[in-house]
Formats: C-alpha cells, sequence, structure tokens
C-alpha cells in the first residue's frame, strides 16, 4: 500500500485522530473493544462479527468503515490490523441458524462468539449502533460506529474480509450463483439464479421466499 506523505499525510493522521474520539473519551477503561458485523442483509451465506482490541497509539493509515475501501484496501488492512491489534476475533453464524432464530438475534450470537474468542477479555466494548444482549462487559452503542471509531472501523474489516473470503469458497461449491461477485446479497444475477437454480444448501430460506 503506497505511503501518503506531506499534506496528504497529515490530513490522514488527522481523520485517524478523529475516528480515536471515543477511545479518547472512554479512555479510563484499560482493554477497548471495537465490534461490527458483516452479512445481515444477504440472501446466502453466513452472518459474521468482528471484535477487535488495538494498541492506543495505534498508526493504520486508510483504516475506515469497511463499505468505504475497496475489496483490494480491505484485504491489505486486515493483515495489518490482525498484526498490530492486542487481541482480535471473527464470530460466525451459519444461514441454518440464521432462519432458525432469525437475523438480528443471529448477529447478536455472532457478536458474543467474536468477543469471547479474544485472547484478551475487554472491559469496554465500542459497538456498531446495537446492544448485545446477554454480555457482562460494559457497552457503548454508536449509530454509524464504523465510520467515528477506529476500534469498530478495524472490526468491520476483519468481519467482511473473513465473510467474503468464505463466500469465495461457496462460489467454488455453488458457481452458478455468482458468490464471488454478489458475495450472497440479492443481485439482479443472483435471484435469476436462485429462480433459476432453485437455492442451494447456503441460502437463508427465511429470506428468499418470494423468489422461489
Amino acid at each position: 500500500m503506497r505511503e501518503l506523505s506531506g499534506e496528504k499525510l497529515q490530513a490522514e493522521l488527522d481523520r485517524l485522530e478523529q475516528m480515536k474520539a471515543y477511545e479518547k473519551q472512554y479512555g479510563m477503561f484499560s482493554c477497548i473493544c471495537g465490534v461490527d458485523e458483516a452479512g445481515r442483509g444477504p440472501l446466502a451465506g453466513p452472518v459474521a462479527a468482528g471484535a477487535v482490541i488495538l494498541p492506543a497509539d495505534v498508526r493504520i493509515l486508510y483504516l475506515n468503515d469497511s463499505k468505504k475501501l475497496s475489496e483490494k484496501r480491505r484485504e491489505l488492512l486486515y493483515d495489518e490490523i490482525t498484526e498490530k491489534a492486542v487481541a482480535w476475533s471473527v464470530g460466525i453464524v451459519s444461514p441454518e441458524q440464521i432462519d432458525r432464530i432469525n437475523i438480528l438475534q443471529a448477529t447478536y450470537e455472532a457478536m458474543r462468539r467474536a468477543i469471547s474468542g479474544l485472547s484478551v477479555k475487554p472491559d469496554l466494548l465500542l459497538n456498531d449502533a446495537v446492544t448485545i444482549p446477554g454480555i457482562s462487559v460494559k457497552q457503548v452503542p454508536i449509530i454509524t460506529g464504523d465510520a467515528k471509531s477506529l476500534s469498530i472501523a478495524a472490526a468491520s474489516v476483519i468481519a467482511k474480509v473473513t465473510r467474503d473470503r468464505m463466500m469465495r469458497g461457496y462460489d467454488e461449491l455453488y458457481p452458478e450463483y455468482g458468490f464471488a461477485q454478489n458475495k450472497g446479497y440479492g443481485t439482479a444475477e443472483h435471484i435469476r439464479a436462485i429462480r433459476e437454480h432453485g437455492p442451494c444448501p447456503i441460502h437463508r430460506r427465511t429470506f428468499i421466499g418470494s423468489f422461489v
């Protein structure tokens, strides 16, 4: 990834400092963890959640809401985040369980799994928009937190890259649905494939009722 210099570098460093505002506000906590999910909306595949604890002095250029980044940049940032993080973890919930308990409850479960998988126990969670049931750690829900908190942005990248890699793997098993391109989302081509071929084992049956 090309490094910035001069004014552009300073502008990027200033942006990153702004994204540490919540981490600084809650600086009395010793171990702050960002939590975010990927894959609530698709018609197929799992939902994934990331949990990331970053060092207070971390510098990861370009880190932002994963939706604002190219796939190539997310992949590069994934490597840097996992290298520099104090701890990180991903929780996955299958399409079958999504159908059983609904996507909101499945998202909470993925987040709980990500948090429980951390090698270091956090004492504060910064969550993208939600308060997770069944968690004893103090939580701060932040609307559009993946664009406002560096920790949540890191979690969003970890969750997104993990899920996208899984969907590329599923594309090899079920190539007719184009999962490598659509990642399970309801594109016109994906919907046409469902109507032509019917659902495959990773489709969320509760999401595709109007297409089959």
